[in-house]
C-alpha cells in the first residue's frame, strides 16, 4: 500500500508547554527527504516514529476494554533502530520528574494505561525513556530555547499518551465486529483493515504470540520536531508475526 494520507495529531494541553525551538520546515517529512542531517526540526536517523501498544492477557494488564501503551519508538525508516543513545539521560525517577512538572494527572493516566506485565510501571517507563526516548534527536536538550532540566522527559511521555488517545485499538476492532473471545478466530486482513481506519488508511504492524493477537505498532513520519510537529500516518516497515488466518483475540479475563 502506498504512503497514506496525512493525519495531523492535535496537541492535548496538559502540564508544561514545550519550549522547543521553532521549526520552519514543517513541510519536510522524515523518511521522505534526501537530507541525511539530523536537526532540531528533522528526525534522523530515527525518522519514523511508532506508537506501540500491548494486548496482555497472561497476566492481564490494564482495563479489559482497552489496549495498553508500550511506547514511542524512533525507527531508521527501514525497520532498524538505535537504542539507549544517551546514558547521561537514562533517568531512574520518571514519576518524580513528571510530578515535579505538575504532570500528576499524566502519571495517574499512565498508571492505568501504561503498565508492565512483568515488573513495576516505573521501571517500564524508565526502560522506554532510556532505550527509545533518548534516541529521538529533535527533543535533545539543545533543541529547547529555554531548557529546564528533564523538560524533554515530560514532553515525551505526554506525547506518547496524546498519540495513544487518538488510536483506540479496542474500539476500532469492536466497530468491525472483532472482539475478544475464547474460541473465535479472525483474518489478518480484517484486523488490518479495521485498524487502518483510525490510522489514515495506513496499515499498522500486528504482532502475535502463538497465533494470539498481542501487539500493534502505528507508524508515522513527522515534519518538525517529535512533540509539536505534524504527524503523517504511514504503512508498517516491519513484517507481521501473525498468520494470515486463524488469529485468536483472547479476552483479558481468560487469564484470571
Amino acid at each position: 500500500m502506498a504512503i497514506s494520507q496525512m493525519l495531523t495529531i492535535a496537541a492535548i494541553a496538559t502540564g508544561a508547554v514545550a519550549q522547543l525551538k521553532t521549526c520552519s520546515n514543517n513541510g519536510t517529512f522524515s523518511c521522505q527527504s534526501s537530507s541525511k542531517s539530523p536537526t532540531c526540526c528533522f528526525n534522523y536517523p530515527g525518522g519514523a516514529l511508532l506508537q506501540t501498544q500491548f494486548w496482555d492477557t497472561d497476566p492481564a494488564t490494564g482495563p479489559d476494554d482497552s489496549w495498553t501503551i508500550h511506547g514511542l519508538w524512533p525507527d531508521n525508516c527501514d525497520g532498524t533502530y538505535q537504542s539507549s543513545c544517551d546514558s547521561s539521560r537514562q533517568y531512574t525517577n520518571i514519576t518524580e520528574i513528571l510530578k515535579s512538572q505538575d504532570r500528576s494527572d499524566l502519571v495517574t493516566y499512565m498508571d492505568k494505561y501504561w503498565v508492565s506485565n512483568s515488573g513495576s510501571s516505573e521501571s517500564f517507563w524508565e526502560h522506554e525513556w532510556g532505550k527509545h526516548g533518548t534516541c529521538i534527536n529533535t527533543i535533545k536538550p539543545s533543541c529547547y530555547s529555554d531548557y529546564s532540566p528533564q523538560e524533554e522527559v515530560g514532553d515525551f511521555f505526554q506525547k506518547v499518551v496524546d498519540l495513544f488517545k487518538t488510536l483506540d485499538t479496542y474500539k476500532a476492532l469492536e466497530s468491525a465486529g472483532i472482539t475478544p473471545d475464547e474460541s473465535k478466530t479472525y483474518e489478518l486482513s480484517d484486523i488490518q483493515s479495521a485498524l487502518a481506519k483510525i490510522h489514515g488508511n495506513a496499515t499498522p504492524y500486528l504482532g502475535c504470540d502463538s497465533d494470539s493477537l498481542s501487539e500493534v505498532w502505528y507508524f508515522f513520519n513527522v515534519a518538525g520536531n517529535a512533540i509539536d510537529g505534524q504527524y503523517k500516518a504511514t504503512d508498517t516497515l516491519s513484517k507481521t508475526s501473525c498468520p494470515s488466518s486463524g488469529i485468536k483475540y483472547l479476552p483479558k479475563s481468560s487469564s484470571n
